[in-house]
């Protein structure tokens, strides 16, 4: 899946999660926290595999659910300790459903779920191996553009116009959480700038 499908996806989850057992939408750091979850298999696996070569494949250890669930729950005990029990809930949701998507994204391709992406060491395939990192890229992405030309490209099209869609609108009548954190930033910069 691309960076962007595991964000709505994951973004979607926790503001459901939010809405029903906590009844009000996601908070900034829940947001914040959900988006670094659906991010952080790659961040780790992509570099170490692809790039740095210390890790088999670019979907090894990070995507490992016998590394997933154990972290996942550590992030909920300790943020539950810190008093910011979302943002435990919100990463672990953002990770977890990074490896669903991973093993359930081939189905939309209309192949079977690919359960061995998560059960590093037992049963993932290495993917790649160490190679310059914008040539693997680059072949992805052209396969990725392959398919999209496709008669079965079509619906996966639509289907990736919806997601973003409901993700976006979702996101606005949650209130944009964690666009504040982007402005305090912004302007954090802005400020600094000036004084130089």
């Amino acid at each position: 899946m691309w960076p962007w499908e595991h964000l709505s996806i994951g973004y979607l989850l926790h503001s459901a999660t939010m809405r029903t057992v906590y009844r009000r939408p996601p908070n900034g750091l829940g947001a914040l926290a959900v988006a670094v979850g659906t991010q952080f298999p790659d961040l780790i696996d992509k570099p170490g595999g692809w790039v740095l070569g210390v890790l088999p494949s670019g979907t090894s250890v990070a995507h490992s659910a016998f590394v997933a669930l154990p972290l996942s729950l550590a992030a909920v005990a300790v943020a539950r300790r810190r008093g910011a029990p979302e943002v435990g809930v919100a990463f672990a949701i953002g990770y977890l459903s990074h490896l669903a998507g991973d093993v359930f994204f081939y189905v939309l391709l209309g192949d079977g779920p690919a359960f061995g992406v998560v059960l590093w060491p037992l049963g993932s395939e290495p993917n790649g191996g160490t190679s310059p990192v914008l040539a693997l890229v680059s072949r992805l992405f052209s396969r990725w553009v392959e398919h999209l030309a496709s008669p079965a490209g079509v619906g996966y099209v639509l289907f990736e116009v919806a997601l973003l869609a409901v993700t976006v609108a979702v996101w606005v009548r949650d209130g944009a959480p964690g666009s504040d954190a982007v402005f305090r930033i912004r302007t954090l910069w802005d400020e600094r700038s000036d004084r130089n």
